[in-house]
């Protein structure tokens, strides 16, 4: 009876179809199918923070993508590691593009950047509700080499 007991105390691991949905989220920004975007994100996913002019929901997500992409075509985000527990997952990756168009206020360097991205998702029924995000946007100004920034 008591390992029973000890059993339903333990803490669920992430399921492989949420690691699944995670992978395929992060995936959208290079294969640039927006249509996985309705199967991963449910229909009233939060994104916090959302970015300046962001619409809330898939729909937003999808434009932010897009725009992202017009921008850097070669925009790709590798996954180092996803973790956590059921319906909860941290994950640490990294965007990788060209700087080739204007962004920021930063003129094109066409140097190849790395953009830290820490992000956290709370996932119900295959789909994620939730995304709280983190990009390292500071080393985009240190990479383009316009830290520190100065005013005209």
């Amino acid at each position: 009876m008591e390992s029973q007991h000890h059993q339903a105390d333990l803490v669920k691991a992430l399921t492989q179809e949420e690691i699944t949905t995670i992978k395929a989220f992060y995936s959208v920004f290079s294969k640039r199918d927006y249509t996985i975007v309705d199967h991963v994100l449910a229909p009233n996913w939060q994104d916090i923070p959302l970015a300046p002019g962001q619409q809330d929901g898939p729909e937003g997500f999808k434009d932010l993508v897009k725009d992202f992409v017009g921008l850097f075509p070669d925009v790709s985000v590798r996954i180092h590691e996803i973790f956590g527990t059921h319906e909860r997952a941290g994950v640490r990756a990294e965007m990788v593009f060209t700087h080739s168009s204007e962004f920021m206020g930063i003129a094109p360097t066409q140097k190849r950047l790395t953009i830290s991205i820490h992000e956290f998702h709370h996932l119900k029924d295959g789909r994620i509700e939730k995304t709280w995000h983190l990009e390292d946007w500071l080393s985009l100004f240190i990479q383009t080499a316009t830290w520190p920034v100065t005013s005209n």
